[in-house]
């Protein structure tokens, strides 16, 4: 399990990013974070990651502390941060150096194959297009077999049908192994897809507003009912979480008694 336990970050310079953010996630457990602008939510995976130590509080993957990168931990940024000197293969392999070249060529050509860029292993990064630049990082993050998986914002500068396309292409791979992923996002339509669970920050600092429960199949219709009505309840907590006249008391007291529904 990930556990975060009263986490806060304060910077250098006074700024509190994050207060008090506490979060259980299960193992293959996927769990979409949303929140306006300044809410922490970047701060948060940093956090989690080891990448960034959190001033206040714990992270602990299955009891042990993370204070620094984890090899369990695997992240994907809003940047693919590919390699340019490597072609498209070695960066996917750039992690697996330790493992028998017969291994590591295996795990490349299925990880590839998976995100359909079999045909693209010896070409360099450069030669690719944004949507194919993000599935090799996808395919880089995935193929050591992490534990945890953290993104960033992977898909926010592709258009909508690429990003449809790459949101089904991770549940795909997420499927195979089925890691523990915390997305973060600032499109409702992609945390619905994705998540088991929806998490509203606040911001400033930032703070746990609201979780919601997606009880959805996957495949998920977006063009349903069901949908929409998962969408219009994050919509109504983000709305909320903006509302600085309302305790976060207050808050949570409105969703569990009207599932956040007020229009």
């Amino acid at each position: 399990m990930l556990s975060l336990d009263r986490v806060g970050k304060t910077y250098p310079n006074g700024v509190r990013a994050l207060d008090g953010v506490t979060l259980d996630v299960e193992l293959g457990e996927i769990v979409a974070v949303v929140g306006g602008s300044g809410c922490g939510k970047s701060t948060l995976l940093r956090a989690v990651s080891g990448l960034d130590r959190p001033t206040q509080g714990s992270v602990k993957l299955d009891g042990d502390t993370i204070l620094e990168p984890h090899e369990q931990i695997g992240v994907i940024f809003q940047e693919p941060r590919l390699l340019p000197w490597l072609s498209v293969a070695d960066n996917v392999g750039f992690g697996l150096a330790d493992r028998p070249k017969e291994e590591r060529d295996a795990r490349v050509a299925n990880a590839l194959a998976r995100v359909g860029l079999s045909e693209k292993a010896g070409v360099w990064p450069r030669e690719l297009s944004g949507g194919q630049a993000q599935r090799v990082a996808i395919a880089r993050a995935l193929v050591t077999r992490p534990r945890v998986l953290l993104l960033d914002e992977p898909f926010s500068a592709l258009d909508a049908f690429t990003r449809a396309d790459l949101q089904d292409q991770l549940l795909g791979l997420w499927a195979d192994q089925k890691p523990t992923l915390i997305h973060v996002t600032h499109d409702v339509d992609e945390a619905i897809v994705l998540g088991d669970r929806v998490i509203v920050m606040r911001p400033r600092p930032g703070r746990v507003a609201d979780e919601i429960e997606i009880d959805l199949p996957r495949p998920r219709d977006r063009q349903s009912a069901a949908f929409d009505f998962a969408k219009r309840r994050v919509l109504a907590a983000l709305d909320r979480s903006l509302d600085r006249t309302v305790s976060v008391d207050e808050r949570e007291t409105k969703t569990a008694a009207g599932q956040a529904m007020w229009w």
